[in-house]
């Protein structure tokens, strides 16, 4: 990435969380001011006044208070709109001996009973944009659900939409979507025909990693997704979605290719394959040789199973 691509991701993540203006004229030196003695902290109450008059006691300053005009009650107990609203804390996270922050079990709870209410995928979509669970929504421009037929026998889940792909409201439209595009030509399909959706349906700031908090609260929602649309073979777009919703521990290199079935409950499960992202080729454009040959492995397994 260069200089100016890494700014404009760093300026961007700014914005996308909310920082859009400067608090001071002058730049402040934070290790510079870390590394200065701490300052005594004296109340009003107990700092002894210039002119070596004793401070007054804590009685008398409560005394004071209640002989003080009316006009000081009325700042204390205006208006609601003037006084400060309570912030919502967020449900209590778990952290696990590795490190990884894990969501309370109020919002996991909220999140699987909130997906196991969507009847159709319309329904599920407007549970989502409903659902205030997750933080990400409070820094996303929208709501990223999901393109395609809901009955197709093809289905592609990536991570996390990207910035253009929040600007649309519509997963893999970026550069990476336009590759994903043409990977799907390459093997007799367009666009029109498959499902595709992401595991976060909310861009993260700046791009960054979803954690693992706000991937498993956004887990069940997915998972309803993969139960409704019901396809033939379901492709994870990436290490990061593979283990999110199998569990895998392995790196994508070592996961991609590996068949596997995905449970849909009841007793029911389809064919499942993980391969390389189209951002990892973007980056790495001498791997799209693995790819296609997930590519055409798909291909044939979608063959057999229509044949079938």
């Amino acid at each position: 990435m260069s200089v100016a691509a890494g700014l404009e991701a760093l300026l961007d993540f700014y914005v996308s969380a909310g920082a859009d203006a400067w608090l001071e004229s002058e730049p402040v030196d934070a290790f510079a001011l870390a590394a200065r003695p701490p300052v005594a902290r004296h109340s009003a109450s107990n700092r002894a006044p210039l002119d070596g008059t004793p401070a007054p006691s804590r009685a008398a300053v409560g005394q004071d208070d209640a002989a003080r005009p009316a006009a000081s009650g009325r700042l204390r107990d205006g208006p609601a709109q003037d006084r400060p609203r309570p912030v919502a804390q967020p449900p209590a996270a778990v952290t696990t001996a590795s490190g990884a922050v894990l969501p309370g079990d109020e919002a996991v709870v909220a999140a699987r009973d909130a997906a196991r209410t969507a009847a159709t995928l319309e329904e599920l979509r407007e549970t989502l944009a409903r659902f205030e669970g997750c933080n990400l929504r409070l820094t996303a421009k929208s709501l990223v659900f999901a393109d395609g037929p809901a009955n197709a026998s093809l289905m592609f889940v990536g991570e996390a939409p990207g910035r253009d792909e929040d600007l649309r409201g519509v997963p893999f439209v970026g550069r990476s979507g336009q590759l994903l595009d043409r990977m799907i030509e390459a093997i007799g399909l367009s666009r029109g025909d498959v499902y595709i959706t992401n595991v976060v349906p909310w861009r993260p700031p700046g791009n960054r990693t979803p954690s693992p908090q706000e991937t498993e609260i956004c887990k069940p929602f997915v998972l309803r997704q993969i139960e409704l649309v019901r396809p033939r073979v379901l492709v994870f777009l990436g290490g990061a979605s593979a283990k999110a919703l199998t569990g895998a521990q392995e790196g994508i290199l070592r996961l991609r290719g590996r068949w596997t079935q995905m449970p849909l409950g009841e007793g029911d499960a389809i064919k499942a394959v993980a391969t390389l992202h189209p951002a990892y080729l973007l980056r790495n454009p001498v791997q799209k040789r693995l790819a296609w040959r997930d590519f055409l492995a798909v291909r044939e397994a979608l063959g057999s199973l229509q044949a079938g």
